[in-house]
């Protein structure tokens, strides 16, 4: 009886460890799994920019500095596999570019009338909203690794099994923080 106190205390703290060690794999594999659905939708705006700059060339001769420089940005962001924070800066960049853009190109009738140009503008406003839903559920998921490799006792498997925290996915765009004036 002596004996099987101390083997159950041992298979308590194993099962315990087993569970914290699998539950970091687990948020884990969601912060990766949520990464690459991030990944997913911003090609997808890759791809659509391209389109979007060959509709409005034909009609927006003048604005060609601009388009080049949304050009240079989707090539650079889209390139861009390093850290999450560089990804966030190149992010911020071309989408400050593409809502200039897209406000500029508010005096363009003709254009806004084109139905190539209507559905490209309503797909990449749909994409955005993707953008931002999948930048909400990665930020969720990095939330939650960070706090279990934090919190005691995880903290201690997480220090022996080298899991480390994520960065959280921020678009440093300070126009987004200021709320819109609506004139009537």
């Amino acid at each position: 009886m002596l004996l099987w106190i101390p083997l159950g205390v041992v298979l308590l703290i194993l099962f315990a460890v087993v569970g914290m060690y699998n539950g970091l794999v687990s948020v884990r594999n969601h912060c990766d799994e949520a990464w690459s659905n991030i990944d997913t939708e911003l090609k997808r705006r890759y791809d659509m920019i391209p389109n979007l700059v060959e509709t409005v060339k034909g009609y927006a001769k003048h604005e060609r500095g601009l388009l080049e420089e949304l050009v240079s940005l989707r090539e650079k962001a889209a390139g861009n596999h390093g850290a999450v924070a560089s990804q966030a800066a190149d992010e911020a960049m071309l989408q400050r570019t593409l809502g200039s853009l897209m406000v500029r190109l508010e005096a363009y009738p003709d254009l806004k009338a084109s139905a190539n140009f209507l559905e490209l503008q309503q797909e990449l406003a749909n994409t955005e909203n993707r953008i931002q839903a999948s930048l909400r559920f990665y930020n969720g998921n990095v939330r939650d690794n960070n706090n279990r490799i934090q919190q005691f006792p995880s903290n201690v498997i997480a220090n022996m099994f080298h899991f480390g925290p994520r960065d959280f996915f921020e678009l440093d765009i300070p126009e987004a923080r200021v709320a819109p004036k609506v004139q009537f």
